[in-house]
């Protein structure tokens, strides 16, 4: 997976890469659900704790390991979009700086 991609620009197959590259175990029932619920970037970050089991992470553990990397992707995501305001701030204040000589 591309590291520099943003979370909620992911597709339903970089989803399911993700959690082969990280969950192998997890596959099985959450692979299927990911694909028949097309399961995208966006979906995943709004994932809560409870639709882990629904999607077929029954086991505790697994539900506790896989809700654990699901928030660092939210972090994640939030330090990318902040880092987005940071720049389009900085370079609305270069603009309104400039000054036009005639």
């Amino acid at each position: 997976m591309v590291p520099s991609k943003r979370v909620s620009m992911w597709s339903v197959e970089d989803v399911l890469e993700w959690v082969q590259d990280q969950h192998p175990g997890h596959m099985g029932a959450f692979h299927d659900a990911i694909t028949k619920h097309a399961i995208s970037g966006r979906a995943l970050l709004r994932l809560k704790g409870h639709h882990l089991e629904l999607l077929g992470v029954e086991e505790e553990e697994q539900q506790q390991e896989l809700w654990q990397d699901l928030l660092l992707l939210r972090v994640q995501e939030e330090i990318n979009e902040l880092g987005d305001i940071c720049s389009a701030t900085l370079v609305k204040t270069d603009v309104s700086q400039q000054r036009y000589e005639f």
